[in-house]
């Protein structure tokens, strides 16, 4: 006898049941035959995170990384590092991922439709550096202006560059850059390989070059603070974790390694 239609609505919704439950069983399958991992003691739970942010960022963040996955077990964070505005470019194109960390507040504003709250985690200041021993005698900024130095600084849709641009107009600072890099990392590049004389970098970045650059201080009433802002995106799969890594920046732990990187409270 045939099956009524009740009968086969009825296996049709076991069959989707049988078909979900053997999917999740694959998915546990594909991670090694492991049992899930727990949350941790924050209550986060356990996935991969990626997470884009600031070039600047890019030696704290792997002490930060391997500091939040000890302190989260299950959870592996991977991160791609750029300009910022490089960032925002990937984050309005729809990239896979779950949290962005820029460096200035302008940039993050500008991507209110694609994330969460921002806040703060960090700041820092420029410094100029220099080749090797200094040669070319540069003590202050009124310095870059001579036309026989080979000055670099990032372009000005980068956060450090429009903070070098804010800093050498405030004080009639004429500079002419032989190149306009797209990122601090790129500005500081060109300076440790000899192409450049001098260059406005972040002190943290000049600090981690390994005496391959001289530091010149920039008076703070002379210098910009950069800010650096930490949001979830609202696309991201694993929005709980995202969540927790981006409260956590804050955390005592990952102030603590801030400040061990040089960088200043938020």
């Amino acid at each position: 006898m045939s099956p009524t239609p009740t009968r086969t609505r009825r296996r049709t919704v076991v069959s989707a049941a049988a078909l979900s439950a053997a999917l999740l069983a694959g998915l546990t399958a594909c991670g090694g035959g492991e049992e899930p991992a727990a949350p941790s003691a924050s209550g986060a739970p356990p996935a991969n995170l990626t997470v884009l942010a600031a070039s600047s960022l890019t030696d704290v963040f792997r002490t930060a990384g391997a500091a939040y996955e000890k302190a989260h077990p299950g959870t592996k964070v991977t991160f791609s590092f750029a300009g910022s505005q490089e960032l925002a470019a990937q984050v309005k194109q729809g990239a896979p991922a779950d949290a962005l960390v820029t460096a200035d507040t302008r940039t993050m504003d500008g991507l209110r439709a694609e994330t969460g709250e921002p806040r703060v985690v960090a700041k820092n200041r420029l410094v100029i550096a220099t080749g090797k021993g200094n040669p070319f005698k540069v003590d202050e900024l009124k310095d870059l202006a001579d036309p026989g130095l080979k000055v670099v600084l990032a372009a000005p849709e980068v956060p450090v560059g429009r903070y070098s641009r804010q800093i050498l107009d405030a004080q009639k600072v004429a500079v002419k850059p032989v190149s306009q890099e797209p990122s601090v990392r790129a500005v500081l590049g060109k300076v440790e390989m000899g192409e450049a004389d001098a260059g406005l970098v972040y002190r943290t970045d000049a600090a981690r070059s390994g005496g391959k650059v001289v530091t010149v201080e920039i008076p703070d009433g002379q210098n910009a603070v950069a800010s650096y802002p930490a949001a979830t995106l609202r696309h991201s799969w694993n929005a709980g974790a995202a969540a927790a890594f981006t409260a956590w920046l804050s955390g005592p732990e990952a102030q603590k390694i801030f400040q061990e990187a040089g960088f200043q409270q938020p």
